[in-house]
């Protein structure tokens, strides 16, 4: 399992789930964008390089989510496949660089959803265990 979304009176609340670290944060991106459309109908035409820093972990899930939606928000991009080449931190800051694959939105092929608003610090936890890493986010929609 990828991710799954969890019970919530008025927002998104997302758990994400990986292998490592880097697969976390994949699936939350691809759980983000479950949340606007059907990510299986979102062909990879178009690649393009993201790299957010932060201070700790937590800022850098807000960041890498922030960065996709201000791309989504400004290119009309959306996105299905997510690759996170590295996660290093380096003075106190934490670096993370990806590439993502996806095409314009097309109404006729992408059904809408929801419109996310933001993505919230409220409830955000990263939890690792037995092999396995756990992300919860909540979207403001």
């Amino acid at each position: 399992m990828k991710f799954r979304f969890l019970e919530h009176t008025a927002y998104t609340y997302i758990e994400a789930y990986g292998k490592t670290l880097q697969k976390a944060f994949e699936n939350a991106a691809l759980a983000m964008f479950e949340v606007m459309t059907d990510t299986k109908r979102v062909k990879p035409k178009i690649h393009e390089k993201i790299r957010v820093k932060a201070k700790d972990r937590e800022e850098l899930l807000y960041r890498w989510l922030e960065q996709l939606i201000i791309k989504f928000e400004t290119k009309n991009n959306l996105y299905s496949k997510f690759t996170v080449k590295k996660i290093e931190s380096s003075n106190g800051t934490i670096y993370l660089e990806a590439d993502v694959w996806g095409e314009p939105y097309d109404e006729g092929r992408h059904p809408s959803r929801v419109t996310i608003k933001s993505v919230t610090y409220h409830r955000m936890e990263i939890l690792e265990q037995e092999g396995i890493v756990t992300m919860r986010f909540i979207l403001d929609i």
